[in-house]
């Protein structure tokens, strides 16, 4: 057999020779803007040039600051058709995480939407590594800022080189793209994804018991393209020849709605929280949804009233998938097989509600400290995962030892595993919480409240939240004689985090709750708080 590398410039290369007339329809801060894919790749190719003429040596990181629109989608090809890096950079982390991940992946040019710029003023002093910036904008003229030397994109690729040919002797286990997680504990953790991961990654999207993504598809990816990568969906929709929509900046339920009736949207994705607004949106509008096929949920685990009001409501289908930063992400997919279809309506809602089977390619196990669980839907274990785009170790980082071992990853999840090979989320290792799909470290806040010379001690639990899934909340001690209110220490907390990760309430307590070996007992206090708000 032919030698063929995986690599992803031929992904654009199709969709150049074989889908030229179809759309990427992208909002941006001032306009909707039409491409074809025939315009998508001659604007790649000018970037890639100018990207080289920058300078942008082969394995350098080029990172983005940007919102789901065209410019960040050509992005996505332009760095890997050159052998460079794409770090996608989260612009929610705090200013003390954003400086980390860039000077830790070593970024040299950054491209900065518009309306993010002032995130990047606020840190540029820190930043170590970067020597150019190239403001995202409709505008070709350079708005004002403290970033210097700032370029426009658009006046950079009318000088770009429409023809620029992508490297020819890329090897498919070169690294092409690049994200951080959301820092659980310590540090954010850099995962680098090869051009055959995200190739691989690509095919099985496409494969019908997945995602199925096809050239007959609309798709509209919700989930920021700085969250491992979109959930593949910008390279697999490229690749396949889709009809992308690229919802922008600040978009709403409201707006979303509003694309996916005027462009006829048959496949989006995003997590829970988008979801929930969606609905209450819906619910209340008179929005034509007829055209969607499929809404992907991933991130957190929906509830089954959620699934049970988008299919029974409003008759739209909708799939749990399961994944992580480190496993590019698809490691699951909830999809009924032929013959559960004929089971009741209770069996088969329990089997949608859980995380799904893993697809092709992808092998997993629970492990727990008698050995591998048994697939009862009753043992638990920590879920290992391994396969071709899954990560074999955090970017410069020691703690790969930890989470990579024995050629599986380790994921911190606790799982159990059905007779039918469906996995179900029931439990977290490190007590996580996970709001709106992003993670909320309890110890790093719990460390920061005891920093407070009024906190004697304080634990940090999860609890049920309406909207965001999970929320946190702070259970303080003080010390004798002292005082302090929530807001004020919600004001102390807000030097250290970004605003989503302050607790949503305080609770003052005179003792926390205990383990045998001293551990706060943090099942006991979640269970004291959600019992309380039940009874009021």
């Amino acid at each position: 057999m032919m030698n063929t590398p995986l690599t992803i410039p031929p992904m654009l290369e199709r969709a150049e020779r074989y889908f030229p007339s179809k759309q990427v329809i992208s909002r941006t801060l001032d306009d909707m803007h039409r491409l074809s894919y025939r315009e998508i790749g001659r604007r790649t190719r000018a970037l890639a040039s100018v990207l080289t003429e920058f300078g942008l040596k082969r394995g350098e990181r080029v990172g983005t600051v940007a919102w789901n629109h065209h410019r960040h989608l050509e992005a996505y090809f332009a760095a890997p058709g050159i052998g460079a890096v794409l770090h996608m950079i989260n612009m929610r982390l705090s200013s003390d995480h954003l400086v980390y991940v860039i000077n830790h992946a070593e970024d040299r040019i950054l491209l900065i939407d518009e309306d993010l710029l002032p995130i990047v003023e606020a840190v540029k002093d820190q930043l170590t590594s970067v020597h150019t910036y190239i403001v995202l904008s409709d505008k070709k003229e350079v708005p004002h800022s403290t970033l210097k030397p700032l370029y426009s994109y658009e006046a950079l690729l009318e000088k770009g080189n429409p023809n620029f040919a992508f490297l020819e002797d890329l090897d498919e286990n070169e690294p092409a793209a690049m994200c951080y997680t959301s820092a659980t504990t310590g540090k954010p953790k850099g995962v680098l994804y090869t051009h055959r991961g995200i190739t691989l990654h690509s095919l099985v999207q496409g494969m019908v018991d997945t995602t199925a993504l096809s050239e007959n598809d609309v798709c509209m990816p919700v989930v920021p393209m700085f969250h491992v990568n979109a959930w593949g969906l910008p390279f697999s929709a490229t690749f396949y020849g889709a009809t992308q929509v690229l919802p922008g900046p600040q978009f709403t339920p409201q707006l979303l709605a509003e694309l996916i009736e005027s462009e006829n949207v048959t496949f989006t994705g995003g997590v829970p929280t988008i979801w929930l607004g969606l609905l209450q949106v819906i619910e209340k509008g008179n929005y034509d949804l007829s055209s969607l096929r499929a809404v992907i949920c991933g991130g957190s685990a929906a509830p089954r009233s959620m699934i049970e009001r988008f299919e029974k409501t409003l008759n739209v289908p909708f799939f749990h998938a399961y994944g992580m930063t480190e496993t590019s992400p698809i490691v699951s997919y909830a999809r009924l097989k032929s013959y559960q279809h004929s089971w009741s309506e209770e069996e088969r809602y329990q089997i949608r509600s859980k995380q799904g089977m893993a697809v092709p390619l992808i092998d997993i196990k629970g492990v727990n400290e008698n050995g591998e669980i048994a697939w009862n839907g009753k043992e638990m274990g920590e879920l290992l995962i391994r396969g071709p785009w899954v990560a074999d170790h955090y970017h410069e980082d020691e703690r790969s030892q930890e989470a990579f071992r024995n050629g599986w990853l380790h994921t911190g999840d606790v799982v159990t595993i059905d007779e039918e090979g469906a996995i179900k989320i029931v439990d977290r290792t490190k007590d996580l919480i996970k709001s709106g799909g992003e993670w909320i470290s309890s110890v790093d806040l719990e460390n920061a409240i005891m920093g407070h010379e009024a906190v004697l001690e304080a634990a940090v639990v999860s609890v049920p939240h309406e909207r965001w899934q999970e929320r946190p909340v702070a259970c303080v001690v003080l010390k004798e004689g002292h005082v302090v209110t929530k807001e004020e220490l919600n004001e102390y907390l807000a030097t250290q985090f970004s605003k989503w990760w302050l607790p949503d309430d305080v609770l003052f307590m005179k003792q926390l709750p205990r383990t045998s070996v001293g551990k706060f007992l943090k099942r006991a206090l979640r269970e004291q708080i959600v019992g309380a708000k039940k009874e009021s």
